[in-house]
Formats: structure tokens, sequence, C-alpha cells
């Protein structure tokens, strides 16, 4: 009985080691977006922000912008084609100097590495000194 629910699921038939890999690569794409989400969780707490925001869609972007201290309009920018990838540079930069790295760690680790930066600063060391954007314009 059980061999006919494999065979009829696919498992055994030509291509079943490609749907075995795009399994398993399904499976650790989950579990690094499950580690960043928490990553970033603990990110807002660090900064004061409700750690749940993380898991909301378009309010965790928000969050990022207040935590550096970019104006809340800067929200929109994230929309717009061409524009939001030089919002994305800047926001990674001050989110980066808002923990006290450099802005190059913030265009390496939150835009190369896929959200690395947000598991080293959610559960490193590293401690929120503020928004940087806010105290530049200040």
């Amino acid at each position: 009985m059980f061999d006919y629910l494999f065979v009829a699921s696919g498992m055994f038939k030509g291509g079943g080691a490609g749907t075995g890999l795009v399994f398993l690569i399904s499976l650790i794409v989950l579990v690094w977006f499950v580690i960043a989400i928490a990553g970033l969780w603990k990110m807002f707490q660090k900064a004061g922000k409700p750690g749940w925001g993380a898991i909301v869609p378009f309010y965790n972007l928000y969050l990022l912008i207040e935590i550096v201290g970019r104006p809340g309009w800067w929200f929109v920018l994230l929309f717009v084609p061409g524009v939001n990838l030089i919002i994305e540079i800047i926001l990674a930069m001050d989110l980066a100097k808002s923990f006290g790295k450099s802005g190059v760690w913030g265009i390496i680790f939150f835009l190369l590495l896929g959200g690395l930066g947000y598991i080293l600063l959610g559960f490193g060391s590293a401690e929120y000194v503020g928004p940087v954007a806010a105290q530049g314009q200040a």
C-alpha cells in the first residue's frame, strides 16, 4: 500500500531527484527566512520598536525608516522604480550606522548577503546608538 502512495506521488517516477532537490532548496530558503525574521525582530527590539513589526508587511519597512531617522514619506519612495534602489542603499548605510557600524558594512551585509545584517545586528553585540540620519539633519 505504501509503495502505491510513493509511486502515485511521483517520488520514484522520472524527475523524482529534481523534486527532492527543489524541496531541499525550498527548505533551506525557508529556514534562512525564519532566522532572518528572528534577527529583524531582535534588531527592532534593540531599537525600541515592537519586535512583532518584523512580520507585518510594509509596517516593517516603515519601522526601518523610523529607526534610521529618515522622514516617514521616504516609505513612498520605496515603491518608485529606480529611486527605490538608491533609497535602499541609503537605508542600509544609515541602519548600519545607527547600530555603530560603517556604511560599507551596511551595504555588504544588508544588500549583498541577503539580510545577514539583520541576524548579526539582532543576535550580535551591536547596540543601537540612535537614528543617525536625524542627527545629521539637526
